[in-house]
């Protein structure tokens, strides 16, 4: 806020993630200012530029420097290269489709010659493009590990086959890197029934009285039933209806 000198949030918020944006992927200051586009892109570089400046001058990091920085070492550092490298001698990355331009260059100067590594990953998963993340990486694993060995693991042991085929369809339509068919030994399965549902009030209502329905008609426990929900936030409403009902 002190470098932008201006209190507009939105603004402050777009330069954040800019700079984060070319932190991940490895644009310096310089090369930022040299290929700016536009005027707004001008003054992020110009702030990018004394924002490295200041932070370096308070001995401080921010998040995206605790990869930045190490890498920067690994590649300049021959001496520190080789000890890491012969240190950490097999790595696991998981969620491998979620990784940016500058945690693959940290895999890659990790690795080494020797490339035991595994990544496990999902082209059909990848949602943090926003954040910088690329599937590009999966693509180059393949270019510039040639000898890597393509596991695919199509076996589904959480769901039954209706669920694996609408999963299915859905994700045909995605560009590949990848193809896939996922399946499982669990039978058919139940149809899948769509709600199209006003707001999360008449949400919880509803799934409050499917509940306690399938409890009278199963003489069933509450402790039988789970609520699977995507984000924290969204419980909230669901802990007031199950209170207003006396539900533990």
């Amino acid at each position: 806020q002190e470098l932008c000198a201006t209190t507009d949030k939105a603004l402050i918020k777009t330069m954040q993630s800019t700079i984060s944006l070319w932190k991940n992927g490895r644009v310096s200051p310089e090369q930022a200012l040299s290929e700016a586009k536009d005027e707004q892109e001008l003054q992020f570089a110009r702030v990018y530029a004394n924002y490295n400046a200041t932070i370096a001058a308070y001995q401080a990091v921010d998040f995206d420097d605790l990869i930045r920085l190490p890498v920067k070492l690994l590649r300049e550092n021959i001496e520190v290269r080789e000890r890491w490298q012969n240190k950490i001698r097999y790595i696991l990355v998981d969620e491998y489709q979620d990784t940016n331009t500058v945690q693959y260059e940290l895999l890659k100067l990790l690795t080494g010659v020797r490339a035991m590594f595994t990544a496990v990953g999902d082209d059909d998963q990848a949602i943090y493009a926003w954040r910088g993340a690329t599937l590009d990486n999966l693509k180059l694993l393949q270019t510039d590990f040639p000898l890597i060995k393509v596991i695919t693991l199509e076996q589904n042991y959480r769901s039954t086959e209706r669920i694996l085929n609408a999963a299915n369809a859905v994700i045909a339509h995605n560009p590949k890197l990848f193809e896939k068919k996922l399946w499982s030994e669990h039978g058919e399965g139940e149809p899948i029934r769509v709600l199209l549902i006003e707001n999360e009030e008449l949400e919880a209502q509803h799934v409050l009285m499917r509940l306690q329905a399938h409890k009278i008609s199963h003489n069933a426990r509450f402790s039988d039933y789970a609520f699977f929900y995507l984000g924290n936030h969204q419980a909230r409403i669901f802990e007031q209806f199950l209170r207003k009902e006396r539900i533990p």
